[in-house]
């Protein structure tokens, strides 16, 4: 499954940032858990309704984004 099937945009909610699964958890959100030094399964402890696989999917869209920002800035 790709990242683009779970994170979605919504111009209404969270100000038009990436969510996960159209709840109102951010990318971002679990960016900044993950680089607090959470660990994936302490944030599945705190938040259940989210998975393993919406964190793996969390990594995959900042690495998609980061790539895009780099490319355009070589053109």
């Amino acid at each position: 499954m790709s990242y683009r099937d779970r994170i979605t945009i919504e111009a209404g909610k969270r100000g038009g940032k990436p969510c996960i699964r159209n709840m109102r958890i951010t990318v971002y959100d679990v960016l900044d858990w993950l680089a607090s030094g959470m660990t994936p399964q302490e944030i599945t402890d705190d938040y259940p309704e989210l998975t393993l696989e919406d964190i793996k999917a969390c990594l995959e869209f900042a690495a998609d984004r980061e790539h895009s920002l780099t490319t355009i800035r070589a053109a």
